[in-house]
């Protein structure tokens, strides 16, 4: 069973990651095969499909995606922040995302969410 921190580690990093293989490699250790990726863009189901999806938002972009925070955990769920910058340095979108761990420590489920919730009132 992996660590949860390392877990998400290896996700962040293969948001990082432009090589195909070394990307699916972190994607073998951190999500599972039959893992299931959502955002308001998109619906992933398993790591090779979510590595080529990952390869295409870097290759569209020409950013790179970054973890804002310090992940929290209860339970087998993780939430944390993120944000790509583009090419030209500035931050293009910022979000959040929730994460279901299985019992081996990798993602099953995560959600996106791109921004902050719009405040009541």
């Amino acid at each position: 069973m992996q660590d949860w921190q390392q877990t998400i580690a290896d996700y962040g990093a293969a948001w990082q990651e432009t090589d195909p293989g070394k990307r699916l490699d972190l994607l073998t250790r951190c999500f599972a095969e039959n893992g299931r990726y959502v955002d308001p863009t998109a619906d992933v189901s398993g790591r090779s499909a979510l590595c080529d999806h990952i390869g295409d938002i870097l290759n569209g972009s020409t950013g790179r995606v970054e973890l804002t925070s310090t992940p929290t955990q209860h339970h087998d769920v993780v939430h944390f922040t993120w944000h790509m910058i583009g090419p030209d340095g500035g931050i293009f979108v910022a979000g959040h995302d929730f994460v279901h761990l299985n019992a081996d420590g990798q993602i099953v489920h995560l959600a996106g969410f791109f921004g902050d919730p719009v405040p009541l009132g």
